[in-house]
């Protein structure tokens, strides 16, 4: 996906010292880039091993809070 800057998107000389390097209008979808230089982020696949990790801590962490206050609180 690296189409040539063609001479209407290019920028102007103010662009080299500081101004601005495109129009404001220029969001990046006029021809398939992103005019301010960042790669499309691509999700990976889900890690079903580390997400059932962090539920399981979170639903452990649940059950030790509810038995503090079960205990505190003289319930039992």
């Amino acid at each position: 996906m690296s189409d040539a800057h063609t001479a209407a998107d290019a920028p102007d000389p103010a662009g080299a010292s500081g101004g601005d390097h495109h129009a404001a209008t220029d969001h990046g979808d006029d021809h398939g880039h992103d005019d301010h230089g960042h790669e499309a982020s691509v999700l990976g696949p889900i890690d079903t091993a580390a997400w059932g990790a962090g539920i399981l801590g979170v639903a452990i962490s649940v059950v030790m809070a509810i038995c503090f206050v079960m205990a505190t609180s003289g319930v039992g």
